[in-house]
C-alpha cells in the first residue's frame, strides 16, 4: 500500500531563521497524526510546503508516492482546514453555501446532504455562519473540506469549541471520519490530552523532529513529555 505522505529531507530557511530543519517522516494511510509542538516550531510552515503554499523549501514531498512538484493532481487527495477561517462573520452566506464551495463539481447537492448530516449541521443549513458559535464555525470548514471526498484532512489548530459537549462532538467526528471512512488525519494541536486521546502516532516537532512513533510510546515516556512540555514553556515565556 502507498503511503499517504512520505517527507524527505525537509529544510525551509528564511533570512533570519531556519523554520524547518532537515525533517523527514512517513505517514501511512490510515493514521491519525496528531502534530505538536511550541508557537515557532514550524506546524504552519510544513503545512504551507505539503499544501504548495511553500515552495522554497529543499527535500521532497510525496503524497500517495507522488512529487508535489511534479503532480498537478495531488490537492484533489487532501481536504484542509485553516486556522483561521477565510472569510469574515459578516459574510452574507449560509452553511449550505459555504460548504458548497468545497466541490469541484458544482452540481453534487446529495454530497452535500450527505456531509451535513455526517457534521450535524443538517439543522443549519440555512443559517448564516455569522450566527454560528465557534465550534459550529469550525464543522462547517470541516464540511467544506470533506465534500469532496479527499483522502487525507489536514487540520491546523483546530477550534474545537468550548464547551464540552462541542468538543466531544468534534473528536467524536474526528474519529470517525478515520476509523470507519479511512481517511487518513494530520491534525496539528496544542492539546496534548487531547492528542493523547485521539491520535495513533504523534509527531513532535520543534524546527527539527523532536519524537515521531506511536502515540504510545510518547505518553507512556514521562521524560519526552518533560522534555516537550519545558520546550513549549521556555518558548511560550520568550513570546510574553
Amino acid at each position: 500500500m502507498l503511503n499517504a505522505v512520505e517527507i524527505s529531507n525537509l529544510t525551509v530557511k528564511y533570512p533570519e531563521v531556519t523554520a524547518l530543519d532537515d525533517v523527514s517522516f512517513v505517514i501511512e494511510q490510515g493514521d491519525f497524526l496528531g502534530i505538536i509542538g511550541p508557537n515557532g516550531a514550524g506546524k504552519s510552515t510544513l503545512f504551507d510546503s505539503m499544501l504548495g503554499l511553500n515552495t522554497t523549501y529543499t527535500g521532497t514531498i510525496k503524497f500517495f508516492d507522488q512529487d508535489i512538484k511534479k503532480s498537478k493532481t495531488y490537492h484533489k487527495e487532501i481536504g484542509y482546514v485553516p486556522q483561521k477561517p477565510e472569510f469574515e462573520n459578516n459574510f452574507p452566506a449560509t452553511v449550505s453555501d459555504v460548504v458548497r464551495m468545497g466541490l469541484r463539481k458544482k452540481s453534487d447537492d446529495n454530497k452535500v446532504d450527505e456531509i451535513l448530516q455526517q457534521l450535524m449541521l443538517h439543522e443549519l443549513r440555512d443559517r448564516r455562519i455569522g450566527a454560528l458559535s465557534g465550534g459550529q464555525l469550525q464543522r462547517v470548514f470541516i464540511a467544506k473540506a470533506l465534500v469532496h471526498d479527499p483522502k487525507i484532512l489536514i487540520l491546523d489548530e483546530p477550534n474545537t469549541g468550548v464547551d464540552q459537549q462541542s468538543i466531544n462532538l468534534f473528536f467524536g467526528i474526528l474519529k470517525e471520519l478515520n476509523s470507519k471512512q479511512g481517511i487518513t488525519i494530520i491534525w496539528s494541536s496544542h492539546d496534548l490530552d487531547a492528542v493523547n486521546k485521539l491520535a495513533n502516532h504523534v509527531a513532535c516537532l520543534n524546527r527539527t523532529l523532536f519524537f515521531h512513533g506511536e502515540s504510545e510510546t510518547f505518553f507512556s515516556d514521562d521524560d519526552l513529555v518533560k522534555q516537550y512540555s519545558e520546550a513549549s514553556m521556555q518558548e511560550h515565556m520568550h513570546h510574553h
